[in-house]
């Protein structure tokens, strides 16, 4: 730590700190207890005191009381007075603590180790409560027990974390499983309290926590005649049922004699407004209960009578499910018996043919040996030969088949992939022409010819000429990108005004159009005694051509102002649709209408 920073610390705590490091471990409780006196010499919820505390928790005193809470305080001077005292100062330490650089040290161990250690000091201060006999040593452990309390609940209430904490340990069920009146009363009001602080903590405990809470509570309830053990306990069974509905439908099927016990036991014993709260909600409960049964009981008796009117219906319509069930058993029972008899078929025809080939090889053999008979024996080699020759050229004829067959598979299939490539190449080549032939008819320039080699010629020599007459300037490299920046510079401008000016160029056309056309059917049209309806439809109706070119032109505007910025700024990246072109004949850039070509 540097100096400027220990001269900002408070000079009480570095002498508690110091005096704590030189002592023995016996006197460290009553040490601590000065942090007490260090706290309320600040203005409550002042920056003096979070100063304070961060001090000392910087300095490692709040964490050295949660460690000293664990201690036999029946050796330590002061007793258990002392170590209640320690726990309210360790509480008062941590609630409006929010450390910076450990923060998650202090909310992971440091809070947690200080509620359980607050409970442990609770059980054992409640244990010497009870086996206590002397009057006087009993109130001042009583007085020692609630201040414990008093401490776990401040320590809860400024971190809402350690309410679900407390109620899952199992010092705190201990704590509630006692018999003596005034300690069950303070363990009861920390539930109370607990389910004040945080109304959905409930909600995160598991059943086999809860249980056995509320168990304990009806048990003090049933067993006990006490009214401030009786106000006590239905006060938290009223929290809890207030704070989660669910806890009302466990309540009245676990204990189903807690209505008429309530009812009968604590009446006209001083909390009378609490006890009626809570016998109203589990009357409402046992009422939902009850209504939701008599509808389980009218939903069944409807699911009966409906079953059984399904059942009557099925067995009406037996009759007939069994004949059809015998058809079908006997058309299948056809069926194979056909299946069969032509099995049979098929086996005597196999046994047929094999008969059958069997007398042609012993006939043909007999005619072999016919013919050995007959033919010379000097012709026999000739003959086998002849053979021989005759039987490779079948067998090469049927194996040349099966070759070219499948040869024909592989080339039908190699063809049709052929066909579609160029059935689809030709598509796209018909669909990028048509694409082309739109945008330039779109276009706002005509393509020139190519240059032959003559012209090509021809203007080389103009431009020699040129350069030799008028030299150019030799320009700096400073000079040369001012000037590109420029030429760019215009550029842009012209190519963002070329839009507006084409149409405007297009505006001043369609007019022009328009006027001649209403001129020429002015000059030709009849007065006004001689006028029928169809000179009139001449008069409001519009041109086939007009109409076409309206449809592309609102086609045209509603899809360039999707396009982004970039695309708008030439013309070179137009790529109109064609759906509104597909029927139109190529039209030359910037004829909307000629006059005196509408057909009347």
């Amino acid at each position: 730590m540097s100096v400027s920073t220990a001269h900002s610390v408070d000079r009480r705590i570095l002498e508690l700190a110091s005096k704590l490091a030189e002592s023995s471990n016996g006197s460290d409780p009553v040490l601590l207890l000065h942090l007490r006196e260090i706290l309320t010499s600040a203005a409550p919820g002042g920056k003096e005191l979070q100063r304070l505390k961060e001090e000392a928790y910087s300095y490692g005193l709040v964490q050295y009381c949660v460690l000293v809470l664990k201690h036999d305080y029946s050796r330590v001077e002061g007793g258990w007075r002392t170590g209640a005292a320690l726990a309210d100062v360790l509480s008062k330490c941590c609630v409006g603590l929010d450390p910076k650089s450990d923060a998650e040290d202090f909310y992971s161990k440091l809070l947690p180790s200080a509620a359980l250690n607050i409970l442990v000091l609770g059980r054992r201060v409640q244990a010497r409560y009870v086996r206590s006999v002397r009057d006087e040593e009993g109130a001042e452990l009583l007085r020692c027990f609630r201040l414990a309390m008093e401490s776990l609940c401040w320590l809860f209430s400024g971190h809402i974390q350690l309410a679900e904490l407390v109620l899952r340990q199992e010092h705190f069920l201990q704590l509630l499983m006692t018999d003596d009146v005034e300690s069950g009363a303070a363990v009861m009001s920390v539930l109370q309290a607990i389910l004040r602080a945080n109304s959905t903590v409930l909600h995160h405990i598991p059943e086999e926590t809860l249980h056995p809470i509320l168990d304990e509570l009806v048990y003090k309830l049933s067993a006990s005649s006490n009214p401030v053990t009786g106000r006590s306990a239905t006060l938290s069974l009223l929290h809890m049922v207030e704070s989660n509905p669910q806890i009302v439908q466990t309540v009245c099927a676990r204990y189903k004699g807690l209505r008429s016990l309530l009812s009968k036991q604590w009446t006209g014993k001083g909390f009378g407004r609490e006890l009626g709260r809570l016998l109203d909600i589990l009357y409402s409960s046992i009422y939902q209960q009850e209504e939701l049964q008599r509808l389980h009981r009218a939903a069944r008796t409807i699911q009966a009578m409906w079953r059984g009117f399904q059942i009557r219906k099925r067995m009406r319509r037996l009759p007939g499910a069994v004949t059809s069930l015998q058809r079908s058993f006997r058309a299948k029972r056809e069926q194979e018996m056909k299946q069969m008899k032509r099995q049979r078929d098929e086996e005597l025809l196999r046994e047929r043919l094999k008969l059958q080939r069997l007398r042609a090889m012993r006939e043909f053999r007999e005619k072999q040996l016919t013919l050995l008979e007959i033919v010379h024996a000097g012709q026999m080699d000739k003959h086998i030969r002849e053979t021989q020759e005759r039987s490779a050229l079948i067998i090469q004829r049927h194996w040349r088949g099966h070759r070219d067959r499948r040869q024909f598979l592989l080339q039908k299939q190699i063809l049709r992939q052929y066909k579609a490539a160029v059935a689809i190449q030709r598509a796209a080549l018909r669909f990028l022409k048509k694409r082309r032939r739109v945008r330039e008819s779109l276009s706002p320039w005509k393509k020139h010819k190519d240059l032959t080699d003559e012209e090509r010629l021809r203007l080389q020599q103009k431009v020699d000429t040129r350069l030799q007459l008028h030299p150019a300037q030799q320009m700096s490299l400073e000079q040369s990108q001012q000037l590109h920046e420029k030429v760019q510079d215009r550029l842009g401008y012209f190519l963002l005004g070329r839009k507006q000016q084409q149409r405007a160029e297009q505006c001043r056309e369609a007019l022009l159009a328009q006027i001649n056309t209403d001129i020429s059917m002015l000059m030709g049209a009849p007065s006004l005694k001689d006028a029928t309806e169809k000179d009139v439809d001449f008069f409001t109706s519009r041109s086939v051509p007009v109409a076409l070119k309206a449809k592309q032109c609102h086609s045209t505007m509603l899809k360039r102002s999707r396009w982004p910025w970039w695309k708008k700024l030439s013309d070179e990246f137009v790529e109109e649709d064609n759906t509104c072109l597909g029927d139109i004949p190529d039209l030359e850039h910037g004829i909307i209408f000629i006059a005196g070509s509408k057909q009347p």
